[in-house]
């Protein structure tokens, strides 16, 4: 994984996706996202997580998104999009990332 767009957290007795988004301040939904977890999924104690680093936005696709989409919404070009994001398929539920 890309340590230039996460950190680790390691779950500790009592956490929840919601508590650890607040502490955080990321959106809940984002988190459960990167990690591949639905919202009420339980997580367990010593089980490690992303969090997405601050300075950067991210995006998951959507079905009918295109590159040109994706590009306007991030406001930036294919080549320096491509330097953090080095596999654009373009499939749903791609997430993409770029530094603010």
């Amino acid at each position: 994984m890309n340590n230039e767009l996460y950190d680790t957290y390691t779950i500790k007795k009592g956490d929840t996706l919601y508590a650890i988004s607040k502490k955080y301040n990321i959106n809940p939904e984002l988190l459960s996202l990167i990690n591949g977890l639905n919202m009420n999924d339980y997580i367990y104690e010593n089980q490690e997580i992303l969090i997405p680093k601050s300075g950067y936005s991210y995006y998951l696709t959507r079905s009918g998104d295109n590159l040109n989409d994706v590009l306007s919404l991030f406001n930036v070009n294919y080549n320096d999009f491509n330097k953090v994001n080095n596999r654009i398929l373009l499939e749903e539920g791609q997430l993409f990332a770029y530094k603010r």
